[in-house]
């Protein structure tokens, strides 16, 4: 597990008006730092001009230093001389090996650009101040190269983008013996022969394009190499993302570890409206102490950086261990077919820790298709020790009682204890009109002595709204109630009235929602309610992509203002892997409606695929720790 921080400066490099070289875009930037001096190179563009009834943008390489998230010295480092690259130069990487600093760089040597005029070249300077040599490298078409900080068995080492522009791109590593060699077609063509011997090819689909991004940065574990990823590429809607490859330090063609999917794609604004929309591009990197900073281009426009915990990051490539570790005694609750409401489902548990005891309500089902809420007690070995013989909770409003054949009835219960009652949300549906969430409660001295006298429910979201996965803060904020709920497959955040007699809510608040081309792209809604921690609302959530998977991952509240989202994880921690959770009523399901916290202990309660009830345990500590 891993999360990704944008800066708070973001975007940080921006286009200058006053400047006519980058007053249009300023972008896809690299970095290297020397005695505590961050210098950049970046990609210029003006606006354009009409050359014989055709307007073009000439892109030219722009340097300038960056402290504390702002930017000064910027200037022109160079710009097009050559044929090969007289309709522009862009995306510049910049590595120091010994005492030359080797700058790449995509160079466009004809209008319109296109496969047979797109190639890589290289610029040398000594000083950063002047460049004392360029010239063309590929010979076939290359947009992206960028060499490794040091010489890998005795030579110059690089990896570079392939027929970027004649699909499929081919990721692959060269290794030069001299600097002269980097301008040798002939060099070129022959290792072009044997270019499926040196390739790195990360790819999970075969629609999926790759190209280099930042310069390799050097780790005890391997060589980093952030890439760009894109989804769908041949599709109307790619889905850009930045993700990474681990490759051996020795032998950079062998792969050691990767990304299971994007550490970035385009949310924020800066990132989705720009010269071309909906990109995160990356083209350079930082690693100082254990922080890994991200530099990427935002909507072909600005400059932006996102730091990762390098060794979380690498240790999500590399191993396939989930943060939370499942109970050996699952499935604790099946189905029971002597119960004619419960004979054909359970699931999807509301968890409460009550005078060292945990109790459950879940979630029940039978051949009448109606959903009901059962009651489970266990003993702190996590054996059920009870269990009720009738639902201690039914429909009894007109809004979930059943008005047609298919399912209805109570749904996901989530439940909270405020004061002296529990407070119970769940999904009211009685098969006509959408979802609502509907609450109720329970004097805690009712509940433990067995006596289900549950107050007359009473909805908090207007009937015809879909709404679902509903839980309250167990305390008020800023002297309000706060209750989180999911529309439209956003998870949102909004006050309630009153717990006692609620008005339904007007309007709702998104908080966050889902992220395209990542594990929870298609949907998402919370888990349990949240937890109070002493750094945040830790609030774990479930997420579904376009393969229908439900996974869960984690995200951190700010403690006065939760509408502030301090972090959220890149990767999810928790994933549909048993037998129990892979097949069932609905298949690859995991979905925790309860969570307790005993010392450092979480134990999340969830329904496996829609069939089961089972119990996972992580540390908070360690969740945490992850989240900061």
């Amino acid at each position: 597990m891993f999360t990704a921080r944008r800066s708070s400066f973001n975007p940080i490099l921006n286009p200058q008006s006053g400047n006519a070289w980058d007053s249009l875009a300023a972008f896809n930037w690299s970095p290297i730092e020397e005695k505590g001096k961050t210098t950049f190179v970046y990609r210029a563009m003006p606006q354009s001009e009409n050359i014989a009834g055709t307007d073009v943008r000439f892109s030219t390489v722009g340097i300038g230093t960056l402290s504390k998230g702002k930017v000064s010295n910027r200037r022109i480092f160079f710009k097009p001389e050559f044929e090969w690259e007289k309709y522009g130069i862009e995306d510049p990487r910049i590595t120091k090996i010994g005492k030359t600093y080797f700058i790449s760089y995509t160079a466009i040597g004809g209008n319109p650009a296109g496969p047979g005029n797109i190639k890589a070249a290289v610029a040398l300077s000594d000083d950063l101040k002047k460049i004392k040599a360029r010239y063309l490298a590929t010979p076939f078409n290359a947009k992206a190269m960028a060499f490794f900080p040091r010489k890998i068995n005795g030579k110059i080492t690089a990896v570079v983008t392939a027929h970027s522009d004649e699909p499929p791109s081919k990721v692959a590593v060269i290794s030069f013996d001299t600097v002269e060699d980097i301008r040798s077609a002939d060099y070129w063509n022959v290792w072009h022969e044997h270019i499926n011997d040196c390739e790195i090819n990360p790819r999970r689909k075969p629609d999926e394009h790759i190209e280099v991004g930042a310069a390799p940065v050097e780790t005890p574990h391997g060589w980093l190499l952030v890439y760009s990823h894109i989804q769908h590429y041949t599709s109307s809607r790619p889905i850009f993302g930045i993700e990474a490859v681990l490759l051996d330090l020795n032998d950079p063609t062998k792969v050691i570890g990767k990304t299971k999917g994007p550490i970035l794609v385009s949310e924020e604004s800066y990132e989705k409206f720009g010269q071309v929309p909906t990109i995160v591009f990356p083209s350079g990197v930082l690693l100082k102490d254990k922080t890994l900073s991200i530099w990427y281009g935002g909507a072909d426009t600005v400059g932006c950086t996102a730091d990762v915990d390098v060794d979380d990051l690498i240790e999500a490539m590399t191993s396939d261990d989930e943060m939370l570790e499942r109970f050996p005694g699952n499935p604790l609750l099946l189905p029971l077919a002597e119960n004619a409401w419960e004979n054909k489902t359970v699931f999807n548990p509301a968890a409460i820790l009550l005078d060292g005891k945990t109790h459950l309500l879940y979630r029940a089902m039978g051949n009448a298709d109606t959903s009901v809420i059962g009651y489970a007690e266990l003993s702190p070995s996590l054996k059920v020790v009870e269990r009720s013989l009738l639902p201690v909770y039914t429909p009894r409003a007109n809004f979930e009682m059943k008005k047609s054949p298919g399912n209805s009835g109570c749904e996901d219960p989530r439940i909270t204890l405020i004061g002296e009652r529990i407070y119970m949300l769940y999904t009211a549906y009685n098969g006509e009109r959408p979802p609502a969430v509907a609450l109720t409660s329970i004097r805690k001295e009712d509940f433990l002595a067995k006596k289900w006298n549950w107050t007359d429910p009473k909805l908090v979201t207007h009937e015809g709204l879909d709404d679902k996965d509903a839980g309250l803060f167990p305390r008020k904020v800023e002297g309000k109630y706060l209750l989180l709920h999911r529309i439209e497959g956003h998870i949102c955040l909004d006050e309630l009235s009153s717990l006692d007699d609620p008005r339904p809510l007007e309007e709702a608040t998104p908080l966050f929602g889902p992220r395209m081309g990542m594990w929870d792209s298609l949907r998402i809604g919370i888990t349990a309610p949240p937890i109070e921690t002493k750094i945040g609302w830790l609030l774990l959530y479930h997420g579904i992509d376009e393969s229908g998977t439900y996974r869960v991952g984690a995200s951190l509240l700010d403690l006065k203002n939760p509408w502030k989202v301090l972090s959220r994880t890149a990767d999810f921690i928790f994933e549909p892997r048993t037998e129990y959770e892979k097949n069932g009523i609905v298949n690859n399901v995991v979905f925790p409606c309860g969570i307790t916290v005993e010392g450092d202990a979480l134990c999340v309660y969830y329904g496996g695929a829609d069939k089961v009830v089972a119990v996972a345990g992580v540390s908070l500590r360690e969740i945490l720790k992850r989240l900061k």
